[in-house]
């Protein structure tokens, strides 16, 4: 009989492989939504910027899917999705900081 540990295991590791496809993808498309429409606008409308923005993140978010299940480990896929989106939303922040501080 197999020790059902490793299946137990390995269940776990997809379930968190998973959350972190949807639920840190999601947050790093929606910090790099807001970085890069912020950073369009400089140049375009702010229309055009928030659509342009949008649509590249539609491939971000797929390659953010791609980067959890290929990651060697489930600790990887989270860093690897939680960090830029922490990188992304931070610099989406600092020009509302600066405005405000000035």
């Amino acid at each position: 009989m197999r020790p059902t540990q490793p299946l137990w295991r390995y269940r776990l590791a997809v379930a968190s492989r998973t959350l972190a496809a949807v639920a840190g993808g999601y947050a790093l498309t929606a910090a790099f939504t807001a970085a890069a429409a912020l950073a369009l606008a400089q140049r375009s409308t702010r229309v055009d910027a928030v659509l342009a923005a949008t649509l590249l993140a539609w491939l971000v978010y797929a390659l953010a899917i791609a980067w959890v299940f290929f990651a060697r480990t489930a600790w990887q896929a989270w860093g690897g999705v939680l960090g830029p989106a922490m990188l992304l939303g931070l610099a989406a922040q600092v020009p509302q900081w600066l405005a405000g501080a000035a």
